[in-house]
């Protein structure tokens, strides 16, 4: 009788100790998942600040028309749409956005399209 309430306490042990272990590592795993990937709340946040700073950064060049340009970003890649009136814009654009922090690449698809057009 003795060793079946033995066996009975041992058994219990173990399966506390396992179980114990079991959720610690899925803590590790989950803190280490939440600092390994950003939220998608934060990656839309960071998209949305670039966009502004590089939309800024246009606004500020000289001899560029912003009007009608449109500031696309996504992890570090701006897209560049719309139209400007002159070609030498497309290139000012371009090199405005290239200089602002944050950004890895411009992809740019602005066309040109004379005022009043």
């Amino acid at each position: 009788m003795k060793a079946f309430q033995a066996i009975k306490v041992v058994g219990g042990a173990l399966i506390v100790l396992a179980s114990l272990n079991a959720y610690a590592q899925s803590s590790d795993a989950d803190a280490a998942s939440s600092m390994a990937a950003p939220s998608a709340k934060s990656t839309k946040a960071a998209n949305r600040a670039l966009q502004r700073s590089v939309r800024k950064a246009l606004s500020r060049t000289k001899g560029l028309s912003v009007n009608n340009i449109t500031v696309r970003a996504r992890g570090g890649a701006v897209t560049l749409e719309g139209s400007v009136p002159e070609q030498p814009q497309i290139d000012i654009a371009t090199q405005a956005a290239q200089g602002v922090q944050g950004v890895t690449s411009v992809k740019n698809a602005l066309t040109i399209r004379p005022i009043g057009q």
